[in-house]
């Protein structure tokens, strides 16, 4: 009898252990899942803002618009390739708040030319990009079409009309022409249009009584400035400097600037989600180090007979930490497959209300996920098998 009472005891405590490190690694993952996603956002960023110079209105401007006529100024600047204008609009605007952690909805009206410069370059799952001299287009990202569920033929009405509209709210009707892959970035939430649709919301934007004494062609809310392929984030900032001293009227932001608060948020983000992951993975290895010894105390007169039969030392010491890497390995595979189910059924049966996904499974998340448990039983383990490994036989046997 009392050896089934061990039996059980020591399953007890081994279940105990894997459940402490399926708990942890659950954690590790769902958490890391989260900053995986918040990173790859961050990102898009990186690329876009490292890869140009974005100007706009000085400080203090009571319009936030800038005439055309800065396009030819700043491209006579040294070290300026293309310079591009662009405009942006809310695609929901008056829609109630909701908590997001993506980008909003957003209308973008960018020259198609201004993709051949882009660091951040955009491939289409169906259909095509937009054209310089079509209207009424539009190239849907990943997210908004499948938050508006639309495909290459249907249409689209943008801005989307608000339940408190006002009387003079104005929206148009565009055909959908291409649906843009995913990137896990901003342009998942883009609705791309060509600048004369940009225009026309522009003005559609204005006070009525403004709407025809302002010539929206020759203003333009920001322009996006490139320096030849290549050219360095240090001198995509001298360019900046260049800009902001030999053109007046005009704010050029540092792309060094942009990039680092991109990169800052992320890794405090991140290192958030780690940290409180890491805390569950930490109790995981508390509880392997606590069973490990007590199936030392357990088994002393087993250890002790294996030692006199001529066990090793270090036959004694592998056997423990074979054990203890099992369990944390075991454990680490439960608790990624549920961390993994609960992404999973997030993504696909409970997207956010703007279709966006919320976490991101990577290689990279599944290697360190999977392989720290194993390391982490190992590690626990490490102790317990040592005292295990240095029991005196004959002592073992005489105590037992």
């Amino acid at each position: 009898m009392e050896i089934f009472r061990n039996i059980w005891r020591r399953k007890l405590r081994s279940t105990l252990t894997i459940s402490g490190i399926v708990i942890g690694v659950f954690a590790l993952t769902t958490f890391g899942a989260f900053a995986e996603n918040f990173n790859a956002l961050i990102d898009g960023g990186v690329q876009y803002f490292g890869g140009s110079v974005q100007v706009g209105p000085p400080d203090g401007q009571a319009a936030n618009l800038l005439p055309m006529s800065k396009i030819d100024e700043i491209k006579s600047v040294e070290g300026v390739e293309a310079a591009f204008a662009g405009y942006q609009f809310q695609a929901k605007p008056g829609g109630a708040f909701v908590v997001s952690f993506g980008v909003p909805d957003t209308i973008v009206a960018a020259d198609p030319g201004e993709d051949a410069y882009s660091a951040l370059k955009l491939t289409y799952a169906s259909g095509r990009a937009v054209s310089t001299t079509s209207r009424g287009d539009v190239a849907l990202g990943y997210t908004i079409a499948k938050e508006f569920k639309k495909k290459v033929g249907d249409t689209i009405d943008l801005p989307v009309r608000p339940a408190d509209a006002k009387p003079d709210f104005i929206n148009h009707t565009f055909n959908v022409v291409g649906l843009i892959s995913e990137t896990k970035t901003a342009p998942d939430s883009f609705a791309y249009i060509n600048l004369a649709d940009g225009q026309m919301l522009l003005r559609d934007s204005l006070p009525a009584q403004l709407r025809d004494s302002i010539d929206v062609t020759q203003i333009t809310e920001g322009i996006s400035v490139y320096g030849k392929h290549g050219t360095s984030l240090s001198e995509l900032d001298k360019i900046a400097d260049r800009i902001n001293s030999e053109v007046p009227g005009v704010k050029a932001l540092r792309p060094s600037d942009l990039v680092n608060a991109f990169r800052a948020g992320g890794q405090i983000f991140t290192g958030a989600a780690v940290a409180a992951a890491l805390l569950a993975l930490v109790v995981g290895g508390l509880s392997i180090i606590n069973t490990m010894f007590m199936a030392v105390s357990d088994r002393v007169r087993e250890i002790g007979l294996k030692k006199a039969v001529g066990a090793t030392t270090t036959n004694i010491l592998r056997e423990f930490l074979v054990e203890a890497t099992f369990m944390g390995l075991l454990g680490g595979l439960i608790g990624y497959g549920l961390g993994v189910l609960l992404v999973v059924v997030r993504n696909v049966f409970f997207p956010a209300a703007d279709g966006s996904s919320l976490f991101l499974i990577t290689p990279m998340l599944t290697g360190i996920a999977i392989g720290f448990a194993a390391v982490l039983g190992a590690l626990a383990g490490v102790f317990p098998a040592l005292r295990a490994a240095r029991l005196d036989p004959v002592i073992a046997l005489r105590n037992d």
